[in-house]
């Protein structure tokens, strides 16, 4: 098993040399992409939510690519997710009782509510913290749904 994650840090790293040498960076960017290469992943983050803020865009799609570049660079370093959805994949026999929790967590009316386990399953809250969805889910299980966290 080490010997399995040993060749592949031998192979992260070929391939991030091997992409180094293929991007020529014009003169005017040399020194801004040095210090990107030596920011961590959640600095990398943090800076692409103030540029998203600071100009009204969104970089999706190249933070997504920026961050896969980063992560194989830091090959056995894993980042600890911080924000979850909190999805009902099953109602259960309780269905009241789910609505009533369902309600109560996303401050919804009643029909909503309903509505939405209707559809389960279903993400009923995004982007929470995990205290937060540990706690959802433990009140949502409770009241007889079945819940995954994302």
């Amino acid at each position: 098993m080490p010997e399995e994650k040993t060749k592949k840090t031998e192979e992260a790293k070929d391939e991030k040399k091997a992409s180094e040498e293929k991007v020529e960076v014009p003169a005017k960017f040399k020194d801004l992409v040095a210090s990107i290469e030596t920011m961590s992943v959640l600095e990398l983050s943090e800076l692409v939510k103030v540029l998203e803020d600071k100009f009204g865009v969104s970089a999706a799609a190249p933070v997504a690519v920026a961050a896969a570049g980063a992560a194989g660079g830091e090959a056995g370093e894993e980042e600890e997710k911080t924000e979850f959805d909190l999805e009902i994949k099953e109602v259960g026999g309780q269905k009241i009782q789910v609505i009533k929790a369902v309600k109560e967590i996303t401050g919804k009316g009643l029909k909503d509510a309903k509505d939405m386990i209707d559809k389960a399953p279903v993400v009923i809250k995004e982007k929470i913290a995990k205290d937060e969805a540990e706690e959802l889910k433990k009140k949502l299980e409770a009241a007889g749904a079945t819940v995954k966290l994302k």
